[in-house]
Parts: structure tokens; C-alpha cells; sequence
């Protein structure tokens, strides 16, 4: 449940961090005639990702044991390529996102105002398919779906709110250190997903060595202790795994952690002087999403 609810958290956290510099933008341009096609493609995205998410949980139903198998591990594998993606995007554009989002609304605003629907849908649709596509990967991981999606849906609505409090001013978090941590947090909890996908795609034939464990913890860590459950809930932890779901899983962190730490380093080590508290910075040069400021942050209002 912590481990989806994290994932909800960090979801939606971009998601509304994304609606908050729209919704302002063409707040501050004027153009507050648009916001309801605004609003209308950022409720569409999120009806598409609800869909996904549905189909995702009751589509599988009518097919083989072997065939939902191999579509559970096929789907398993897509989500920790997207969550990987995701880490390093946000990690690489999030200082530039603000001033992306407010190209492309200058853009839509030349042409046809229809295109404002398309940023809504694009923008907040990614972050909710990845969110239903990850989620239900590992609540199949855990086996728990009813905690995994109240989990899910509880760090997606603290997000909703946090976001309002950062829109309206009234709370300043440091993005910088939140998307990290939660960064580092999700390359485990993919890395227990990948596992579990090598597993599905072993038990349905597709790759060798599934019956074989590696190894056996079951005697330290089973999945009836407290701790061996909370494990695999969080980290998709299983207590004897095949030696192709160990190698997956320590070949994903060993490879994806110190990659994504030499990132953080990179993107610092480029990072602007950050302004100190003596300093009045322009107000365009404020980008909601940066996390290369180290100071806290906060989505300005439109007037």
C-alpha cells in the first residue's frame, strides 16, 4: 500500500504541478476563455486513464492462464521502462517544463484554440497512464489489489492537495530533494516489479529456469511475517526467487541506480547560482517545476 501510495503521491505531484503553471499562464495572458477547453482535456486524460486502468484489471479475464501470463509480464516490463523513463525525464526537463508548457500555449493560442484540449489531454494523460500502468504492475507484483489501489487513490488525493496548497501559495516544498528520494524509491520498487515480470514470463514458458530457486530466505524473511509481507508489498520481495528473476532484479539496481545518481550529479553540477534571500529574481525566471533550485518552491498565481 505505501509503496503504490508513493507512486500516486508522485504522480499526481507532477501532474498538478503541470496544471497549476497552465492554469496560471492563461491566467496571466489574459485568456481565461480558454480554461474550460483546458479543463475539458485535462478531464479527458483523466477519464483515458481510468479506462487504462480498467482495462488493465478486467481485461485479462477471458484469456488462458499462459496467455495472461505472458500479457502480465509483457505489461510488468513496459511499466518499469516507463518509470524508468519517467525518473530520468523529470529529472533531465523539470527545470525547463514551466517554460515548455508555456511555448506550447503560445503555440495552440496562435492557431486553433482546439489545440489547448490537446495540451490537457497530452500533458496530464502521460502522468495518469504511467500511474495506472505501474500501479497495476505492482499490485500484481504484491498481490494485494484492494490495499494497492486504496493506496494508490489515498497518494493521488494528498497530491491533488498539495498541489492547490503550492498553486495558492500557502505551502513551499524543495522539489529538488522530493523528486529524488522518491526517485531512488521507485527504482526499487521497479526493480521488484521487473522481477515478478521475469517470474510471469517463466511460469508461462516464454523463458527458461521457472521451479529452480536461486536461493531460499523463506526461513528468515517468508511472506506470513510481518516484515517479509511488508517487504513484498513495498519491493515485490519474493523469498525464493528463480536465478533469472535474482539477476534481473540486481542487474535493473546495479545498473539504473548509479546511473541515475551520476545524473543528479551532472544536472548540479550545471544547476544556475541559486538567488539568495537578498535577491528579488524576475518573476518570468520562476519555474514552478525546477529542481535544480534548492530553495522551496511555489506554482505563482495568476492575477
Amino acid at each position: 500500500m505505501l509503496a503504490n501510495y508513493l507512486i500516486g503521491l508522485r504522480e499526481g505531484l507532477e501532474a498538478g504541478l503541470v496544471v497549476g503553471v497552465l492554469i496560471a499562464y492563461v491566467g496571466k495572458i489574459g485568456r481565461r476563455d480558454v480554461l474550460p477547453r483546458l479543463w475539458f482535456g485535462i478531464g479527458l486524460a483523466v477519464a483515458i486513464s481510468l479506462a487504462v486502468g480498467a482495462i488493465l484489471t478486467w481485461g485479462p479475464y477471458g484469456l488462458s492462464f499462459q496467455a495472461q501470463e505472458i500479457l502480465g509480464g509483457a505489461l510488468s516490463i513496459l511499466a518499469v521502462a516507463l518509470v524508468t523513463w519517467m525518473i530520468f525525464w523529470m529529472s533531465a526537463h523539470a527545470a525547463g517544463i514551466s517554460r515548455e508548457l508555456r511555448s506550447k500555449v503560445d503555440a495552440a493560442l496562435a492557431g486553433s484554440t482546439t489545440g489547448i484540449v490537446a495540451i490537457g489531454v497530452v500533458s496530464v494523460g502521460r502522468e495518469g497512464i504511467e500511474t495506472a500502468l505501474f500501479v497495476w504492475a505492482n499490485v500484481s507484483s504484491s498481490g494485494d489489489a484492494l490495499l494497492g489501489t486504496i493506496g494508490a487513490v489515498l497518494g493521488i488525493l494528498t497530491a491533488i492537495v498539495i498541489a492547490y496548497l503550492i498553486y495558492r501559495g500557502l505551502v513551499r516544498i524543495n522539489l529538488t530533494r522530493f523528486f529524488t528520494w522518491t526517485g531512488l524509491f521507485l527504482i526499487l520498487v521497479a526493480a521488484g516489479v521487473l522481477a515478478y515480470a521475469v517470474g510471469e514470463l517463466q511460469e508461462a514458458g516464454v523463458l527458461p529456469g521457472w521451479g529452480t530457486a536461486a536461493f531460499s530466505l523463506a526461513a528468515v524473511a517468508s511472506l506470513s511475517t510481518w516484515y517479509g509481507a511488508l517487504l513484498g508489498g513495498l519491493f515485490g520481495y519474493t523469498p525464493e526467487p528463480t536465478w533469472l528473476q535474482f539477476g534481473a532484479w540486481l542487474g535493473y539496481l546495479a545498473i539504473v541506480t548509479p546511473l541515475f545518481l551520476l545524473h543528479l550529479r551532472s544536472r548540479r553540477s550545471v544547476a544556475p547560482r541559486p538567488v539568495s534571500s537578498t535577491e528579488s529574481p524576475p518573476a518570468s525566471s520562476v519555474d514552478a517545476t525546477d529542481p535544480a533550485r534548492p530553495a522551496s518552491t511555489t506554482v505563482p498565481r495568476s492575477q
